[in-house]
């Protein structure tokens, strides 16, 4: 299987955006003859989730928001970008259809591959949903992006997809989320954790739970409550009810890799002398600034951290906000997430000032190379989620059930009297945002409540972001490039007018 995968990925790699170019392709048609082949095609859906998630998408999607800030030059921490300068927008565009490709290129070969349906359906739904994820992250970075779900084969189709124009997200994401309800049943409606092959786990690969989490968040995004409702309880089914027991908080740092809260994290792994498939986003979490002692030995922001060793090296470090370690958590407080998030001091020593803590660190790092997991989605977020869904559609007790779970895991005060729908909506967010700030998520959340631009602008707390800081920000624009090989059928019209 490994020579088949390596086969199908350089053919992909060389081409970018919605550029595309057929001639380049092994047919899919000649070479998913076998289920082997196809799950080798497949897997390919997932070669740029690496390229997307690290210390850049890090800034862009916590560090440019009410609950992070980083202090650096980089233009994305910045908020210094536009359609000629759309700094990790590029990233995330060229990532992103690249894997739409891949998916189309797969769920092609499979449709015309002559094997019984049966027999390579769950391979179908894998793709189908990998090709929801990368619709998800488009939508939710862009807005309105070019929609196709075929596979290219002439230059007169490579013609036609150059040359789409941004399509309705909200269009995009219900087509998407009725797919998943389609396909999703047709993987082993289990935990992550808890699929395998043979003797071997699934990793980086997506089930049913991803299936799920996938539709109900593109239906949030829509006010779909009812279908996002049917997705996460179908994730609720298969999970359970989230407690320490089940779900211990010692497994929530990224150095705790595949647990079973887990419902998709990308996968790391560093050895000197061995497979090497890491990121950096390490170098941006840890106290600031490195220095050594009198032995020679690591000091971060003054304070040795012996977990983290003396070979790590330290960028200029992503920071909490005010409102996030005065604010929403309180120092020495009794949230028991705190210690992992926001730390203070260490084994005894303080720091001169509050840093991101080690639910984040990479223990025993080598220069960058950080080789924890990074998550994706974990099982809390489905919880806060179904939450804030009862809530919209009036089953309030249900709702404050759910965020009980989340607060007492936690070991902090349970909600108590239900008051108003909007009250509880904001003790939701503010739940959201102790349990799963710095996880890749805050900007898209609130972009989705429409807050986006009023909290950043009222808590961050680099003056730099906050005079560059636009409404047309809260979406990236689509570069600019992109805009010209689409013959002018692309547009950034919020951002003409906004900047």
């Amino acid at each position: 299987m490994k020579k088949q995968i390596l086969l199908i990925i350089p053919l992909f790699a060389l081409v970018s955006c919605l550029k595309e170019d057929p001639s380049q392709y092994l047919s899919p048609e000649g070479f998913c003859k076998t289920p082997e082949q196809c799950d080798a095609a497949v897997a390919s859906a997932y070669t740029n989730v690496n390229g997307l998630y690290s210390y850049a998408f890090e800034i862009a999607m916590e560090g440019c928001t009410d609950l992070y800030y980083i202090q650096s030059d980089t233009q994305d921490a910045q908020m210094d970008i536009s359609p000629a300068n759309a700094r990790f927008g590029k990233t995330v565009w060229e990532n992103s259809y690249a894997g739409i490709r891949n998916c189309n290129y797969a769920l092609w070969g499979m449709a015309h591959s002559g094997l019984p349906e049966d027999s390579i359906k769950e391979l179908v739904a894998e793709a189908r949903i990998m090709r929801a994820f990368w619709y998800y992250t488009l939508t939710s970075f862009f807005g309105d992006v070019p929609f196709y779900e075929f596979y290219v084969q002439t230059k007169e189709e490579m013609e036609t997809v150059r040359r789409m124009p941004r399509m309705s997200a909200i269009s995009t994401r219900a087509t998407l989320v009725e797919e998943l309800k389609e396909c999703v049943p047709d993987l082993p409606q289990k935990r992550r954790c808890d699929v395998s092959i043979g003797t071997d786990q699934i990793l980086q690969r997506a089930g049913a739970a991803m299936g799920w989490m996938v539709m109900a968040k593109m239906a949030m995004w829509n006010k779909d409550w009812d279908n996002a409702i049917f997705a996460l309880e179908k994730i609720k089914g298969l999970y359970g009810e989230l407690t320490e027991t089940n779900y211990p908080l010692s497994d929530v740092p990224y150095s705790v890799k595949n647990t079973p809260e887990s419902i998709f994290e990308v996968q790391h792994t560093y050895s000197a002398s061995g497979l090497k498939v890491y990121s950096s986003l390490g170098a941006i979490v840890m106290p600031h600034s490195k220095t050594t002692d009198s032995q020679g030995h690591a000091l971060y922001n003054g304070v040795p951290i012996p977990e983290i060793g003396d070979d790590a090296v330290a960028w200029q470090p992503l920071r909490p906000t005010a409102f996030l370690s005065n604010g929403l958590y309180v120092k020495n407080g009794n949230d028991r997430r705190m210690p992992m998030t926001l730390v203070w001091s260490w084994h005894g020593k303080n720091f001169t000032r509050c840093w991101s803590g080690p639910k984040f660190w990479c223990y025993g790092m080598y220069n960058t190379y950080d080789s924890n997991n990074y998550t994706v989605y974990r099982y809390a977020d489905a919880v806060l989620m179904l939450a804030e869904c009862y809530n919209e559609v009036g089953r309030s007790d249900e709702a404050i059930v759910l965020l009980n779970q989340v607060k007492n895991r936690a070991g902090i005060t349970p909600y108590g009297t239900f008051r108003t729908k909007e009250k509880l909506l904001e003790e939701i967010q503010n739940e959201r945002a102790r349990e799963l700030c710095g996880e890749f998520q805050r900007k898209f959340d609130l972009v989705r409540w429409g807050v986006w631009y009023q909290r950043t602008y009222e808590y961050t707390d680099y003056e730099r972001l906050k005079a560059n800081l636009r409404p047309c920000h809260e979406y990236y624009p689509i570069p600019d490039t992109q805009v010209a090989l689409s013959g002018g059928a692309l547009d950034n019209k919020a951002y003409e007018e906004g900047l």
